[in-house]
C-alpha cells in the first residue's frame, strides 16, 4: 500500500483517501481493448430495416464494429485477426432490457428478505448479472436499487472485475410518502422510509439532483401505486403532475432521461404531459395515453410477461396474497391494452421487470409479445434499435460501424421464431467473446 510520499505518514485523510484510489486504479485499471476479429455467420438481421442479411463478416477492433460486409462473395480482408466462423446462425445486436431490479432475487419475496444482511443483496446482484450476460442481454436499465448496489455493480462491471452486461443505472427511485416507492411493510417504530421522497415540485429536483449526485444515470420515480408494495392500489396516482414535471424539467436540464412506474389511467397520462421519456408497465392505459404518448413521443415498456412466473411461484416464495391480488387483476388487462398500443402506432421499448422473476429468463417475454400483436422482428426491435433510441444511445442497439461490438448469435431465423432468442449460445461484448457453445 503506496502512501503520497514513501516512508511518512498520512497527515491528511482527503490526500490518503485519493492516493489509494489512484494506486488501485493503477494496479486495477480497466482492461486493454480486445484484438480484432472477425465474425462470419450465414445471415444477421439488420435492426434498422428489418430485413435479414444473408452470408455476413463483421469486423471488430478496439471493442467496437469497424466494418460490416455481406451478400455473394463478401469477405473482409483482415490478416493476422481472430476469426469467429459461426456457421449456419443468425447475428442480431446484443439485446437490451429497459427495466431490471438486479439486486432483487423472487425466491425471497415478502417479508422472507429480511433473514439476510444488506450487503448480500450486494452479492447476489453480481450473480443475477452474469446470468443476464449470458442470456444475451449485453445492456440493461436498472430502475431501482437499494444500497446503490446497482451503482457499484456497474462501476465494477465497467472496470473489468466483474462480468456483467452494461448498466443504466437509477439508483434510488422515489416518489411520495407513502407510495409505491417508499417503504410501506413497517410499522412506524421501525422508521423505515426513502430518504428520497419528494412531496413537492422543490423535493423532487432536490432527490434528482441528490441521486444523480451518486451515480444514478436515469431518474426512476413512482407515479402511481404498484403491485409488490402494501397499503398502495396500482391504479392510484401518488404524484402530482407538477411533481413530475419537475422531475422531468429537473433531470432534463441535468441530461439526464426519466422513468415513470405508471399502472393507472390518470398517473399515465399525467407523467406523459410532464415530459416523462418512459412509462412503466402502463396497465390501465385508456385511450387518452395512447393519444399523449403518441404526440409526445413517450415510449411504453411493458412487462407482460412476469405475471405467468409470480402466479405459479409467488405463494411458495412469499409474495403477499394481497399483492398476488393486484397481479392477477392487472395481467390481462394490461396484455390487452399492450396490444392496443401497439396496433396504434405507439413507441415501445423491451422492459421485463427482471427481479420480479429470475434473471436470466428475460427472453421469454418475446414469445407474449407476439402473442400480443407484435411481429417476431418488431419485438426484437423493441430489444435493441428501440431501446437504444429511448436510452439516447448511438452505441449499442445496432450491428454498424462505430458501435460497442455487442453481438448475439442464435441457430435458425428469430425473425421467424422469436423463441430461439430463449438460448442464445454466443454472446459478445465489446468484442470479447462470452459465450461460445
Amino acid at each position: 500500500m503506496r502512501h503520497p510520499r514513501p516512508g511518512r505518514p498520512c497527515l491528511n485523510t482527503l490526500v490518503c483517501g485519493l492516493a489509494l484510489v489512484a494506486a488501485a486504479f493503477s494496479a486495477h485499471g480497466r482492461e486493454a481493448p480486445p484484438p480484432a476479429s472477425v465474425v462470419t455467420a450465414a445471415r444477421m438481421l439488420d435492426v434498422r430495416s428489418g430485413r435479414v442479411l444473408e452470408n455476413v463478416q463483421v469486423l471488430v477492433e478496439g471493442g467496437r464494429i469497424k466494418q460490416v460486409a455481406h451478400g455473394p462473395g463478401a469477405a473482409i480482408v483482415a490478416p493476422d485477426v481472430r476469426r469467429y466462423n459461426l456457421g449456419d446462425v443468425t447475428l442480431l445486436p446484443g439485446l437490451i432490457d429497459m427495466h431490471v431490479h438486479i439486486d432483487s432475487d423472487p425466491t425471497y419475496s415478502g417479508y422472507s428478505y429480511l433473514q439476510f444482511n444488506d450487503r448480500f443483496w450486494s452479492a447476489v446482484s453480481v450473480t443475477h448479472a452474469q446470468k443476464t450476460l449470458m442470456a444475451g442481454f449485453t445492456t440493461i436499465r436498472n430502475l431501482g436499487s437499494d444500497d446503490w448496489n446497482d451503482v457499484g455493480l456497474q462501476q465494477a462491471i465497467d472496470e473489468g472485475r466483474v462480468q456483467g452486461p452494461r448498466i443504466v443505472p437509477a439508483g434510488y427511485a422515489f416518489g411520495a410518502t407513502g407510495g409505491h416507492c417508499d417503504s410501506t411493510y413497517f410499522p412506524p417504530s421501525m422508521h423505515d422510509r426513502n430518504a428520497y421522497n419528494a412531496d413537492n415540485p422543490d423535493e423532487a429536483r432536490k432527490s434528482v439532483r441528490e441521486v444523480r449526485k451518486y451515480g444514478a444515470q436515469v431518474i426512476k420515480i413512482c407515479a402511481t401505486g404498484g403491485v409488490f408494495s402494501r397499503n398502495t392500489e396500482s391504479g392510484q396516482q401518488q404524484m402530482t403532475y407538477a411533481e413530475m414535471k419537475a422531475t422531468a424539467d429537473e433531470a432534463h436540464m441535468w441530461g439526464v432521461k426519466v422513468a415513470a412506474h405508471a399502472h393507472g389511467a390518470s398517473g399515465i397520462r399525467d407523467a406523459i404531459r410532464a415530459g416523462v421519456d418512459t412509462i412503466e408497465h402502463a396497465s390501465l392505459l385508456d385511450d387518452e395515453g395512447i393519444r399523449l404518448a403518441k404526440q409526445f413521443g413517450a415510449y411504453l415498456s411493458m412487462d407482460i410477461y412476469n405475471t405467468d412466473y409470480t402466479q405459479s411461484e409467488g405463494a411458495k416464495n412469499g409474495v403477499l396474497e394481497d399483492n398476488l391480488r393486484k397481479d392477477r387483476e392487472l395481467a390481462d388487462v394490461q396484455r390487452e391494452n399492450f396490444r392496443r398500443a401497439h396496433a396504434a402506432g405507439v413507441k415501445m421499448v423491451f422492459g421485463t421487470d427482471a427481479g420480479i422473476y429470475p434473471h436470466g429468463d428475460n427472453a421469454k417475454q418475446f414469445a407474449v409479445m407476439v402473442r400480443y400483436g407484435m411481429t417476431p422482428t418488431q419485438a426484437i426491435q423493441s430489444a435493441t434499435i428501440n431501446a437504444a433510441d429511448a436510452l439516447g444511445r448511438s452505441d449499442v442497439g445496432i450491428l454498424e460501424t462505430g458501435r460497442y461490438a455487442d453481438i448475439i448469435a442464435v441457430p435458425g431465423n428469430p425473425a421467424q421464431d422469436v423463441t430461439l432468442l430463449e438460448a442464445v449460445p454466443f454472446v459478445m461484448k465489446g468484442g470479447v467473446v462470452i459465450k461460445s457453445d
